[in-house]
């Protein structure tokens, strides 16, 4: 298993803010917007032809605006959406970066974060990781993400069947359903890891080999890398709940902290994962070093008993002219005798002392 990524870096020596210093080598010509337009009674969507079309909604719109962009790497369009809603230019420099920590940025009349939606695709069984970017303004949402396909069909669902509070509270509220979905999906991936570890633990142990080691490492990859999206978003979410955040309600703070008590889950999760594996491994050497030493074992006993065998057949394999036992009739069938009785007396002691 490993986790797919799309690594964006800067270009050293660039102002900040200018978003050609990264590589656009999968640039297309026009990343799609899809639009969600909701209020308590009413839901319209659509995709967005251009940025032109984007509305600027007021505070007293009475709809909430979803932009859902699929598509960083195209710094015109990132340009248009940066001077539409006057956005600061870092802030978009972190939208085209692919590889951002989780973080909270307030600028007073909008607020910006970074998280990492990680979901496992059963397709290529491996993790399929990437950033989104959420801006939150009021009756407005702006989503980057940097390829099509996302976790969030279940909240696009509720709202078009406008089952539960996201078509009656405000964008805020969306912001949450939308964390909390991304949370959700590092619980099926914990879950997944933990019925991998438990399938390998059964075959390590009845069978240790090499390939099972290289699977629980790419496995403490995979934890390492989760613990780097999780742990940040913690403080994001903190910051979230308790500061005085521009445009978070506070009868969303409720919901924040349900969140940050399922980040608290995971984070625990993933260490108490993590401590597993460490065991399995320790298992597995355990497995590895006891195999070592039945092997071992077995030789030395090997050794030990051709050990007097050696020294008989070497001794009258001495090129003396007399040697009384050479011209004995039965001198041959006796050493023959005498070879087999010590083999059969250390294979008697051995087994008396069990160590075979």
């Amino acid at each position: 298993m490993s986790h797919r990524s799309k690594k964006r870096h800067r270009k050293p020596g660039l102002s900040p803010g200018d978003l050609r210093g990264f590589d656009h080598s999968d640039s297309k010509d026009f990343a799609d917007i899809y639009l969600i337009k909701f209020n308590g009674t009413d839901i319209q969507e659509g995709l967005v032809t251009s940025v032109n079309d984007m509305v600027v909604p007021s505070s007293d719109s009475g709809f909430v605006y979803w932009y859902n962009i699929d598509g960083v790497s195209n710094p015109n369009q990132l340009d248009e959406i940066e001077k539409k809603y006057k956005l600061h230019p870092l802030l978009m420099e972190d939208v085209a970066s692919a590889e951002q920590r989780p973080k909270l940025d307030d600028y007073g009349a909008y607020i910006f974060l970074t998280v990492k939606m990680i979901h496992y695709d059963e397709k290529d069984s491996e993790l399929d990781s990437e950033q989104v970017c959420f801006v939150i303004a009021p009756n407005l949402i702006l989503s980057f993400q940097e390829r099509k396909g996302d976790v969030f069909d279940p909240n696009r669902e509720r709202l078009r069947q406008n089952r539960g509070k996201m078509r009656k509270m405000g964008a805020d509220y969306l912001l949450y359903s939308l964390l909390d979905t991304i949370v959700d999906h590092y619980f099926e991936i914990m879950e997944y890891v933990g019925d991998k570890l438990e399938t390998i633990e059964q075959e390590m142990m009845a069978n240790p080999e090499p390939a099972k080691l290289k699977e629980l490492y790419k496995f403490r990859r995979e934890l390492i890398y989760l613990r780097k999206s999780v742990w940040p978003l913690r403080e994001v979410i903190v910051k979230m709940e308790r500061d005085d955040c521009s445009m978070i309600s506070e009868a969303v703070k409720p919901f924040l902290r349900d969140v940050y008590d399922h980040t608290i889950q995971v984070i625990e999760t993933v260490e108490s994962t993590r401590d597993i594996l460490s065991g399995i491994v320790d298992v597995y050497l355990s497995s590895v070093s006891n195999r070592m030493n039945s092997v071992m074992k077995v030789l030395t006993v090997i050794s030990t008993i051709f050990m007097p065998l050696a020294f008989i057949t070497g001794l009258y394999g001495m090129n003396f002219d007399y040697m009384p036992e050479l011209q004995m009739h039965y001198g041959y069938f006796g050493v023959i005798g005498v070879c087999c009785s010590i083999v059969i007396g250390m294979l008697f002691y051995f087994q008396r002392k069990k160590w075979l």
